[in-house]
């Protein structure tokens, strides 16, 4: 498996002179630059190593600070598509694509969103999740036919993810969005990225120079997690999906899940346990209902209504519900 998303762009079968372009355009990105004082540093003892990892990634915070009104305007374009009924999409090739992946596979069993509403697209497909797909992150054209595959429409949001912000596929799948009327988001490490450049909005988180050269799964990687992490949650607490910082559309799928159900509804209400297990079961285990019935002092078919009626907004819900 390749270690970075971005570090090697250049197709598998070129000319030297094609080689040579790719190189002259790494060289003029940040993610890519060779750091001299670190040169030495598989001489270093392991704890001196480790302390300079680890000064390097407490400055990613930094960088994504940079751009939050850029995120901040993001997600409320986000939020507005899937208000409508679009998904989010995610697309990128290796480590930027596989932590789209990881975002999008988060959404069902947190925000109990269905599986369709957010999709990560990794170039080369599933296998690439595990294995390098050689040459698949220099094709536009198989972003186009991932894409394509899930007949996107202009309610749909395409993030395109790629540290170096130069990727073919990330490009292509933000080009091929667009075009098609969806919102277009693009998410890089580099200043005045071709990425950024492609989309409505561009997210640009300049963390520097890695610690090994051009390994951009380190702090490149870093901020693109912390940033599929805010476009995911802040878009879910737009739609509705927490209620202040509880996780009331959880899916509660194991017994860890089913006894966070409980404590969340507990910790919403100050209901005794008995009332929070008669909520439940009322409610059919939704967590958002049973809150509902028991802070509205309303029956399970109501608290459904009622919600459906306030697009699943537990605020909204509790002040349309009738008065005792």
């Amino acid at each position: 498996m390749t270690s970075s998303a971005d570090a090697t762009d250049a197709p598998s079968h070129s000319s030297p002179s094609n080689y040579r372009d790719v190189r002259a355009q790494l060289e003029s990105l940040t993610t890519e630059a060779f750091r001299p004082e670190l040169s030495e540093i598989d001489q270093l003892p392991t704890l001196d190593i480790a302390k300079l990892m680890n000064g390097e990634d407490a400055t990613v915070p930094g960088a994504v600070a940079a751009q939050l009104p850029s995120i901040a305007a993001a997600i409320d374009a986000i939020a507005e598509r899937m208000g409508r009924g679009g998904r989010l999409v995610y697309a990128g090739a290796g480590t930027a694509g596989r932590l789209g992946v990881l975002d999008a596979s988060e959404c069902p069993p947190t925000f109990n969103t269905d599986p369709s509403e957010v999709v990560g697209l990794v170039a080369g497909g599933p296998a690439a999740m595990t294995t390098s797909i050689e040459g698949a992150e220099d094709s536009a054209e198989l972003a186009v036919e991932d894409l394509s595959a899930l007949d996107l429409t202009a309610d749909d949001v395409v993030v395109g993810v790629s540290a170096s912000g130069r990727t073919p596929y990330a490009i292509g799948a933000v080009e091929h969005a667009r075009a098609l009327g969806a919102l277009t988001v693009g998410l890089s490490c580099n200043a005045d990225s071709a990425l950024a450049a492609a989309a409505d909005h561009g997210i640009e988180v300049v963390v520097g120079p890695e610690l090994l050269t051009g390994s951009t799964r380190l702090k490149a990687g870093t901020a693109q997690k912390l940033v599929l992490n805010m476009l995911s949650t802040i878009t879910m607490i737009r739609l509705g999906k927490t209620y202040g910082n509880l996780m009331v559309d959880v899916r509660a799928s194991n017994e860890k899940l089913r006894a966070r159900s409980r404590r969340i509804v507990s910790l919403a209400t100050g209901a005794s346990d008995d009332e929070i297990e008669a909520a439940l079961a009322a409610t059919d285990g939704e967590v958002k209902n049973a809150i509902l019935t028991i802070l509205g002092n309303v029956d399970g078919p109501t608290a459904t209504r009622l919600l459906d009626e306030s697009d699943g907004h537990l605020r909204a819900a509790l002040a349309a519900a009738p008065r005792l």
